[in-house]
């Protein structure tokens, strides 16, 4: 047999955590007795919470850090041995979770040439390789640039190229898609699909996206730095509820066939959970459509549309636009034309593909950037002027996309603590303050006394949320808050965030999630290289295929499953926000199949309209 490409044996490796509070240390194992073997060519993903070791595990395999016990071996090489390192470092690239901690240029293109550089290529082959890893990535345009002009998610498209110019054997993705979009996502999903198939290269996709498990060959589930379960993408995602109590979840589509075929009593297919084909297939082969539909919540299919009356508005934002200053050349307008005004208390979205203009447009709200053109108005005041900015900022807090820039502290607790204390909160109230945002966050207490450079990225996210929440700010801006967050803390966050909206406090939520803006948002902005293409509510906005198109945005997964059959069941609402919801919405069109020899209920049929079937059964 052929020797696997990567091979753990009983693998252990402990951090030393220092609580600076008292002085004392301790040691926490991150990864505790891992073995598994990652196959030549294969395709593998590694799914777990966020601490559950899963980038230490790619950290190991790079020999960036040493197990404490056991044996690693890749393609033979021990990653433990300094000169194996290197060597292994240079058919092995590794994108982490912060592209920020990769680049190192002062243009796109000399960022993407480093590691071709140093592995002594002539320059025509170095140009070459840099030119396609630019276009692979959709960043060609952009070779002059220098990289602190990009957005996050162009960062991270970045960092991807500069990997893939040195056109690795293997490729580790550690959270490498956390910040790009859904049409940037599926892209860069197709290429490493593309250079697995056609040239074998080996991937371990390190990941929190249930959709980039799908396209895996075989999944590992950490927990605690255990591995919990090992199996196909199906054959994880056919136990929902073990997955759940790990802290993850499964994909939309594999959810609501499970809650359908628990709902009626029948076992789920195993294809059911690999893939939305398949459990449409599913769904159709064992449901028709009923005869007379249930009863509905007479509230189903309603939009859920904001009242248009007059309310108080605290964001009023007229012909705003920005051109980032750049020298000896014109800059392209990051912004141009932007106006929209958001209510008080209400949740309001902003969406679009990476570089459209989202970061840029929330740094004026809180004065960070000032209007090239233009006038942005927040609770009152104008920030044209800067008496204004000052006094604002007590009032609004902006959570950044990268949660480490605002991470400076000794310890999680002091970090916490600097704002109110900065606005003369006293004492006693900044305790309570720190406990109730550790609590909503979801900060052990013992972490209090840790450095918060200690923490893993999903755990340093929390901390500078908590850190915000402790201001207690009238206005919330958060631009890609759950990015890096596993399921269950994206959840516990976006549900605090909620019920603070139902408050006197008003949100302003970034992102590329679809499924985050359906859930919680009242009305979206939509942006699209700078401009804007539209202000209205969510069900409006992901109802209208030409904007979504135009756009470069999709549909949350629920609602485009649940779309699957709208044209057989023309009153099914896909206006919902969760699988729990759509499993409903389906109940009430669908049975479970029966045979008859006549007057069967009209069958689901695939691709078209219902109508009647002697069998009753689905083609």
């Amino acid at each position: 047999m052929t020797r696997p490409l990567i091979e753990l044996e009983r693998v252990s490796f402990a951090y030393e955590s220092r609580f600076l509070e008292d002085r004392s240390a301790t040691r926490e194992w991150a990864v505790e007795d891992i073995s598994l073997e990652v196959a030549r060519g294969s395709h593998v993903a590694i799914l777990g919470r966020n601490g559950s070791g899963k980038s230490t595990l790619a950290r190991l395999i790079m020999g960036l850090e040493r197990a404490d016990a056991g044996r690693l071996s890749f393609a033979g090489l021990n990653p433990e041995r300094e000169e194996d390192g290197w060597l292994i470092r240079r058919r092995c690239g590794l994108v982490f979770q912060n592209p920020d901690n990769q680049l190192v240029a002062t243009t796109v293109e000399e960022d993407v040439a480093f590691g071709p550089e140093n592995l002594g290529l002539p320059a025509d082959e170095i140009r070459r390789r840099v030119d396609r890893a630019l276009d692979l990535v959709g960043l060609g345009a952009s070779a002059g640039r220098p990289p602190s002009e990009l957005s996050g998610g162009q960062k991270q498209k970045l960092a991807i190229a500069g990997i893939l110019a040195m056109e690795p054997e293997c490729l580790i993705l550690d959270e490498a898609t956390s910040m790009l979009d859904p049409a940037s996502r599926a892209s860069f999903l197709a290429l490493i699909r593309k250079l697995h198939e056609e040239r074998g290269i080996t991937v371990l996709n390190i990941t929190h996206n249930m959709d980039e498990v799908l396209v895996a060959e075989r999944v590992h589930v950490l927990h605690e730095g255990h591995i919990l379960m090992s199996g196909t993408p199906s054959e994880i995602f056919r136990s929902p509820a073990r997955i759940r109590a790990s802290g993850l979840d499964v994909p939309a589509f594999a959810a609501i066939s499970e809650g359908l075929f628990t709902r009626h009593n029948i076992a789920m297919p195993l294809a059911a959970a690999g893939s939305a084909d398949q459990a449409e297939r599913a769904l159709r082969g064992s449901f028709q459509v009923r005869k007379v539909p249930r009863t509905s919540d007479p509230a189903a299919g309603e939009a859920s549309c904001p009242a248009d009356a007059e309310t108080e508005t605290v964001v009023r934002i007229e012909h705003l636009s920005y051109r980032y200053p750049r020298a000896g050349a014109a800059s392209h307008p990051a912004l141009e034309d932007i106006s929209f005004t958001v209510r008080r208390g209400e949740f309001f979205g902003i969406m679009g593909q990476s570089g459209s203009g989202k970061s840029t447009l929330i740094q004026h709200l809180n004065g960070l950037l000032r209007p090239g053109s233009g006038r942005v108005t927040v609770l009152g005041h104008d920030l044209g002027r800067p008496a204004d900015i000052r006094a604002l900022r007590r009032r609004v807090q902006l959570l950044f996309q990268y949660p480490e820039h605002q991470l400076f502290a000794e310890t999680v607790r002091e970090d916490i603590a600097f704002g109110p204390t900065k606005l003369g909160v006293p004492a006693d109230e900044i305790s309570d303050r720190i406990a109730v945002a550790a609590r909503i966050t979801g900060l052990a207490p013992e972490w209090l006394g840790r450095s918060p450079f200690e923490l893993s990225g999903g755990e340093k996210r929390r901390v500078a949320l908590a850190g915000i929440l402790a201001m207690q700010p009238e206005l919330l801006i958060l631009d890609e808050p759950a990015a890096g967050l596993d399921p269950a803390g994206r959840d516990e966050i976006l549900s605090y965030l909620h019920e603070l909206s139902r408050g006197e406090v008003t949100i302003i939520l970034v992102s590329h999630s679809m499924e985050d803006l359906a859930r919680l948002c009242d009305r979206v902005a939509v942006l699209h290289e700078g401009r804007l293409l539209a202000v209205d509510c969510v069900e409006r906005v992901f109802a209208d295929a030409d904007l979504l198109a135009a756009s470069e945005m999709t549909q949350p997964a629920v609602r485009a499953f649940l779309c699957r059959f709208s044209a057989e069941l023309p009153g099914l609402d896909v206006n919902v926000r969760t699988p729990e919801a759509a499993v409903d919405a389906l109940d009430r069109w669908l049975e479970p199949r029966v045979t008859a020899a006549g007057g069967a209920p009209r069958v689901l049929e695939s691709g078209g309209a219902p109508r009647a079937h002697g069998s009753g059964g689905v083609r």
